[in-house]
């Protein structure tokens, strides 16, 4: 049975990435994703704790418009 054996010089893809990974850079970068995460979350509950109203005036006389708007067929 052939199996790989890893020298000093061979290891893994995962293995080097994790090597290479700065430290430093984990907290900040942590805390940035946190930051943006939480002020979208407030952004979409204070959007939705919003009120607002439908003008029910301007959609009735938008129909009745549109009803006024259209080709009479009976003089053609």
């Amino acid at each position: 049975m052939n199996t790989p054996t890893y020298t000093e010089h061979e290891e893994s893809t995962y293995a080097l990435l994790m090597r290479s990974q700065e430290e430093e850079r984990s907290l900040p970068e942590t805390a940035v994703y946190l930051l943006l995460i939480l002020t979208m979350a407030f952004s979409v509950w204070q959007t939705a704790q919003q009120r607002f109203q439908l003008p029910s005036i301007g959609l009735l006389q938008g129909a009745s418009i549109v009803q006024a708007a259209e080709p009479n067929n009976s003089s053609a």
